[in-house]
C-alpha cells in the first residue's frame, strides 16, 4: 500500500513538471505564469523580421539572376546588329481601353527642383512655369549617354510641329545609376553641370538611383537604345518607339499626337 502511495505521488510530480514545461516551450499560460508583454513582442518582431529579411534575401537573389542573364556585350551586339531599333514603332495609337500606365518616377530639373513623372491634371507641369497642363507629354528615356542623341531625333521634330501650341510637353529623361552621385552634395554638383534647357516645352531632367523596378514594369532590358513614350492626359502610355527615329516613325508620332489632342 505505501509503494502505491509513494508510486501515485511520483507520477503526479512527473505529470506537473512536464506540463509546466510545455508550457513554457509554446508560450501557453498556465496557472496564472504568463509571459510578459516585453518578451511577446520581441518574439513577433523578431518573428516578422526574419520573415521579411527572408523574402528580400530571395527578391534580391531573383534580381541579381536576372541581371546576369544578360550583360552590356549582350547590349552591345544587339545594338550593333539593328542600331538600336529594337522593335518598330507604333503606327497608330494604342486604344485606351488597352494603354497601361507610366510607373511613377521622380525627376530633378537642373536647378534642383523636383517632381513626378507622368504630369496629371491634378500636377503641374512645373511649379515655376506658367504654361498650361498639357494634353499630351512626350516621355525620352535615355539610359546612357549615347542614348541622348536618339531622344531627339524624335523630341526636334515633336516640338517644330507643336512648340508653338504649348499642348505637347517633352520630357527627356536621363538616368543616372551612380550611387555616388545619389547622395545630395555630389547631386547638388552634377546638377548644376549638365546640359539644361532653355524651351519651357521641353524640359531635360535628371532621375538618379536604381531602376531595376522602374524598368520592369516597361519590360525594358536593353540599357544602350533609347524609349520613347507618348502619354495621354491621364498618364497612359498610348504610343511606344525605339531607337533612333526614322521619317516614316516620325510621321506616325506625329499623326498619333495630332490624334491624341484631339480625343476628349
Amino acid at each position: 500500500m505505501m509503494m502505491l502511495r509513494r508510486l501515485a505521488v511520483h507520477s503526479s510530480t512527473f505529470i506537473t513538471a512536464s506540463v509546466f514545461h510545455t508550457a513554457e516551450k509554446i508560450h501557453i499560460p498556465i496557472f496564472g505564469k504568463q509571459p510578459l508583454p516585453s518578451q511577446t513582442f520581441l518574439r513577433t518582431f523578431l518573428g516578422l523580421h526574419q520573415f521579411v529579411n527572408k523574402e528580400a534575401i530571395q527578391k534580391e537573389r531573383a534580381r541579381i539572376k536576372d541581371e546576369l542573364s544578360r550583360g552590356y556585350f549582350a547590349d552591345i551586339a544587339e545594338i550593333h546588329k539593328n542600331n538600336g531599333k529594337i522593335a518598330s514603332a507604333n503606327k497608330t495609337i494604342i486604344p485606351s481601353l488597352a494603354a497601361i500606365e507610366f510607373p511613377e518616377l521622380q525627376v530633378n530639373f537642373s536647378d534642383g527642383r523636383c517632381m513626378k513623372l507622368p504630369t496629371t491634371p491634378e500636377q503641374p507641369v512645373a511649379e515655376t512655369s506658367q504654361m498650361p497642363d498639357p494634353c499630351v507629354s512626350l516621355l525620352c528615356l535615355s539610359f546612357r549617354a549615347n542614348s541622348q542623341k536618339m531622344a531627339e531625333s524624335w523630341t526636334l521634330p515633336v516640338l517644330d510641329s507643336f512648340g508653338g501650341a504649348g499642348s505637347v510637353q517633352i520630357y527627356e529623361v536621363s538616368f543616372v545609376d551612380s550611387w555616388l552621385f545619389s547622395l545630395g552634395p555630389a547631386r547638388r554638383i552634377f546638377l548644376k553641370m549638365v546640359r539644361k534647357s532653355n524651351n519651357p516645352q521641353r524640359q531635360i531632367v535628371y532621375s538618379f538611383g536604381d531602376h531595376y523596378y522602374f524598368r520592369k514594369k516597361l519590360q525594358i532590358v536593353n540599357l544602350l537604345t533609347g524609349y520613347i513614350f507618348l502619354l495621354d492626359r491621364l498618364g497612359r502610355i498610348r504610343w511606344q518607339g525605339f531607337g533612333y527615329a526614322t521619317e516614316e516613325e516620325l510621321s506616325w508620332l506625329l499623326s498619333c499626337t495630332s490624334n491624341l489632342l484631339d480625343e476628349k
